[in-house]
């Protein structure tokens, strides 16, 4: 019986205890007070993928040479690619569309007066799009030098290397962008 009762004490007494929590009866606390909102930051500059067309002449009085500079709210990292394309025809569609044509740079044409190559380099603020021949770029024909339109695109570095983009396709590009046709800004240049 000794065994019993002190069965049932230790039961019991273990089922007190479970029933206080450090003393306390269980109630709820007060609520903290929420803290404060910060200063709203400035905004940032943009340095997901660009896609931006820029139409331009090829004068001598510019060395025949296209330059843009990137405005602020684009970016241009050191692991970057920047591409760029000619819009070098026009065809149409079965619903008599017409589709752009575009090649990559730097491109090599063959016309009546030698070898004409489109050209381009960049920098973090800018791209230099020019021509080189093997003759006088004087003797250009204007369907060569004005109302030139170039597509200039700017891919992460990230988005460019950890996939087998094909860069010379720029569907491919936009689309792996995320980037379609409506949405890219043309500027013409002076």
């Amino acid at each position: 019986m000794k065994k019993a009762t002190l069965l049932f004490s230790a039961i019991i007494t273990l089922l007190m205890v479970s029933c206080e929590v450090n003393g306390l009866d269980g109630r709820d606390g007060l609520d903290g007070l929420d803290g404060r909102d910060g200063i709203d930051g400035q905004d940032g500059v943009n340095i997901l993928a660009q896609v931006i067309d820029i139409e331009g002449d090829f004068t001598a009085e510019d060395d025949y040479s296209i330059f843009y500079e990137f405005p602020n709210t684009i970016e241009v990292f050191e692991t970057d690619v920047v591409l760029v394309y000619i819009l070098f025809d026009q065809t149409e569609d079965s619903n008599g569309e017409a589709v752009d044509i575009w090649r990559l740079l730097p491109q090599t044409l063959i016309v009546d007066q030698g070898l004409l190559q489109y050209n381009f380099d960049h920098t973090f603020f800018d791209v230099n799009i020019f021509l080189e021949a093997d003759f006088d770029l004087g003797l250009l024909l204007p369907g060569d030098t004005d109302n030139q339109v170039f597509r200039i695109a700017v891919v992460p570095g990230e988005a460019s290397g950890k996939s087998n983009l094909d860069h010379t396709n720029i569907e491919a590009v936009m689309a792996h962008l995320g980037v379609e046709n409506k949405d890219v800004p043309r500027v013409k240049l002076k």
